[in-house]
């Protein structure tokens, strides 16, 4: 769906100055249909390369490519933008319009769309998100986590083969978080969407197909839940947590217990601890 081959990017600076590289020779192959989270500190380049995936920025050095289509044609650039859809921070700044429906409609009429398809297409992006009780309600009554799943039903309503949230929980509080994280699976897993989400919370991550862990513009690590998370200390030195409950299970091997780390959910770990106490 998306691959970067060494890709760079350098943010401009003043005149006489010069700011380090966001992003330091990336290569990355995202597969279509899969569910990658990409998580980092503050500065770490995770947002940077979120926006380069739709042409939000274009490479300084290498290339971003798209369903095959490189971000850097600028005749490609509504194309790009078509497979892949962004949802940002703040939903408050994805919300055009006074009423829900209208909302989610701005993209397709902006993409001509015919009437009708759009009608079709508000329903079906309102049903996924479950907000089609709300199609004449005003966005700004509505709460954060509805508000970003509005936000998500108006990429949807692009029919996008990929789906990029940047960071699309970090404004709500854990109910919201929730609501927003259960869309994104049943996009991923019932529609086949390809689903990227940058994020900085953990527990957000367990469910991926992949972890991709981005420090000083690069990525460290690359893996499976299971095989990233339990490099504890790793993560560690890079500003970064773990799963609670790995976490809990690297405390108890620090004091001599026999448990594996890789026991991600409650569920495995609780499972983990019963063995090693028997």
């Amino acid at each position: 769906m998306i691959e970067t081959k060494d890709l760079t990017f350098t943010y401009p600076a003043e005149e006489g100055k010069e700011n380090p590289p966001a992003l330091r020779g990336v290569d990355l192959a995202i597969e279509k249909g899969s569910f990658t989270v990409v998580l980092g500190h503050n500065g770490s380049g995770k947002s940077t390369l979120a926006k380069s995936f739709n042409a939000v920025v274009l490479p300084s050095g290498g290339n971003v490519y798209v369903a095959g289509m490189d971000t850097l044609d600028e005749n490609l650039v509504l194309a790009i933008r078509q497979q892949v859809g962004m949802v940002f921070q703040n939903p408050d700044n994805q919300i055009v319009a006074n009423v829900v429906e209208e909302d989610v409609a701005f993209a397709p009429e902006n993409l001509g769309v015919p009437s009708e398809e759009i009608r079709k297409r508000v329903d079906d992006a309102l049903a996924v998100v479950g907000m089609s009780e709300f199609v004449t309600h005003a966005p700004h009554l509505l709460s954060g986590g509805q508000k970003q799943r509005i936000a998500i039903a108006g990429v949807i309503a692009m029919e996008p083969a990929c789906i990029v949230l940047d960071e699309a929980t970090a404004m709500l509080d854990p109910m919201g978080r929730r609501e927003v994280l259960e869309t994104i699976l049943r996009l991923n897993k019932e529609k086949g969407i390809t689903v990227v989400l940058i994020t900085h919370h953990m527990n957000e991550a367990e469910n991926a197909d992949r972890l991709i862990v981005m420090d000083d513009g690069a990525v460290v690590l690359d893996g499976t839940p299971a095989e990233v998370f339990p490099q504890v200390e790793e993560l560690r030195s890079m500003g970064l947590t773990t799963l609670d409950t790995v976490d809990m299970l690297d405390r108890l091997r620090h004091h001599g217990w026999n448990v594996p780390l890789d026991a991600l959910s409650v569920e495995d770990c609780a499972e983990a601890i019963v063995k090693a106490i028997k």
